[in-house]
């Protein structure tokens, strides 16, 4: 069934009878448990009450209805009704109270900023990215995210990123996370073993990340990690890379652009209370709402390349793929990455307070990407695992410096990350999500390579200094990475 969802949704309507299950999805999680009879033309998108731990129970669930649900939600407009606006609250990622009431429900500035998840995430198709005009401000993002400003020094503004492909690039994300996690546990071994320091090159397929030392007392020296975080989290959503998962992601999305707040973090358990925002409406997104979203994403259909070019694009896209590693794009950018596992468990291992985790739930949500169609038709490696086209090695890098600062020039870090400092972008799909940058501000290819600095100075010297024909090549190579429609 999960396979079928790909190749067309079947047409439901809102008259039909909506299915409501009412139990809790932990008992320190709960949903709002309703139960009533909605109208066909009722316009609130939040009507349908869904019980985590009954879904994760279900073995026989039709998963193509779940994430049908999800395409629903992320695509619903949002009312006040819904409990869109957080008069009280503000877009931070620690439920934090507001100086004063806000003054509008929409502002542009640190929200809200839509009322509907696809109203961003719409090019060239619904969960894609999006154009300037949907950019947004973010703060630091913790806390004190209280601003009606779009001085820098108060805000970044950023472009969307398309989602397509995502639950692929949370499972490496999390195989990455244990295999470098069981390399520490592997060095505070030796190191106690052996009664002396010890070190190890920290490597996850085929990415270094630097390396670690253990001392015998089981302290750790983590001053030449690179490109990731000290607890060895791969996080690859956001333009840092600063969220661990689709759910982490989501939860920060709902509150920040659209004044809903799961109850996951902003119930009762965290704050006290069931409306933390203070707009009359409570226990406004459950956990089994968010899985639906999340189940939703991790299925989009991962971007691929274009197969029905002109005879004379396909002839310099595939020059240009070559011209492109020659020139070292490719080290960061890498084609694939093997993935061992493509069972998708929702709630993510991973994922911190405040973001629903395992132990919150009897048993996690499982979907099987390998019975989706464009999975299937993704190729294999000699070990039989899936070979993930991202064009990207879910890393950050240093990409900007004095002579190339484009991509450095927002004045906040985010969440510990140095300014200059972004992950890897991938570029699958990037030939359908023009225009280009953290702020969407470069409107070509040849713009965003010529911007990069820092870590990736020598391959773009290499791009600059080439003749304009293997140029054009490598920008026909790049615009045959489209995200299907």
């Amino acid at each position: 069934m999960i396979a079928e969802h790909r190749k067309g949704l079947s047409p439901k309507t809102l008259a039909a009878t909506l299915v409501f299950i009412t139990a809790t999805a932990a008992p320190s999680l709960a949903d709002a448990q309703v139960k009533t009879e909605i109208a066909p033309w009722d316009e609130r998108v939040l009507t349908e009450q869904l019980d985590f731990n009954d879904l994760a129970k279900r073995k026989d669930l039709e998963t193509s209805d779940l994430i049908e649900s999800g395409q629903r939600i992320f695509e619903g407009k949002y009312a006040a009704s819904d409990g869109a606006g957080r008069p009280n609250a503000t877009q931070a990622i620690v439920p934090t109270k507001r100086r004063r009431p806000a003054p509008h429900m929409f502002q542009r500035l640190a929200g809200l900023d839509s009322n509907s998840c696809a109203s961003c995430h719409n090019a060239p198709i619904t969960g894609g990215a999006g154009d300037f005009t949907a950019n947004v401000f973010v703060s630091e993002g913790f806390e004190s995210a209280d601003f009606d400003t779009i001085d820098p020094q108060f805000s970044n503004e950023r472009g969307t990123n398309a989602l397509q492909g995502a639950g692929l690039l949370e499972l490496l994300a999390r195989e990455m996370t244990a295999a470098l996690r069981a390399q520490r546990s592997q060095v505070l071994a030796d190191a106690r073993n052996t009664g002396a320091q010890a070190t190890i090159a920290l490597n996850a397929k085929g990415v270094s990340f630097g390396t670690l030392t253990a001392s015998p007392d089981g302290t750790l020296d983590i001053s030449a990690l690179d490109g990731i975080d000290d607890d060895l989290t791969v996080r690859p959503f956001g333009q840092k890379g600063v969220f661990a998962s689709l759910r982490q992601f989501t939860v920060n999305a709902l509150n920040h652009h659209h004044g809903l707040q799961a109850t996951e973090r902003f119930g009762a358990l965290w704050t006290g209370t069931n409306d933390f925002d203070g707009d009359k409406v409570t226990n406004e997104v459950g956990p089994g709402q968010v899985s639906a979203l999340v189940a939703w994403q991790a299925t989009l259909p991962a971007p691929t390349r274009t197969t029905d070019l002109p005879e004379v694009w396909q002839a310099a896209a595939t020059e240009g793929e070559v011209r492109f590693s020659e020139i070292g794009c490719a080290e960061c950018h890498r084609p694939t990455l093997p993935l061992d596992s493509l069972i998708f468990r929702d709630p993510n291992p991973y994922d911190n307070a405040g973001t629903l985790r395992p132990t919150d739930v009897d048993a996690p949500i499982e979907l099987d990407l390998s019975k989706l169609d464009w999975v299937q038709s993704l190729p294999k490696d000699e070990q039989g695992r899936t070979l993930v086209p991202l064009f990207g090695d879910l890393k950050r890098h240093k990409i900007a410096d004095a002579a190339r600062d484009t991509l450095g020039n927002e004045l906040l870090g985010q969440r510990f990350v140095a300014r200059d400092v972004f992950i890897t972008a991938e570029l699958w799909g990037i030939g359908s999500t023009a225009p280009y940058g953290h702020r969407g501000d470069l409107t070509t290819l040849d713009e965003i390579i010529e911007a990069h600095g820092g870590e990736a100075t020598t391959a773009r010297k290499s791009y600059s200094g080439l003749p304009d024909h293997d140029k054009q090549t490598i920008i026909a190579f790049l615009r045959s990475l489209e995200i299907s429609k």
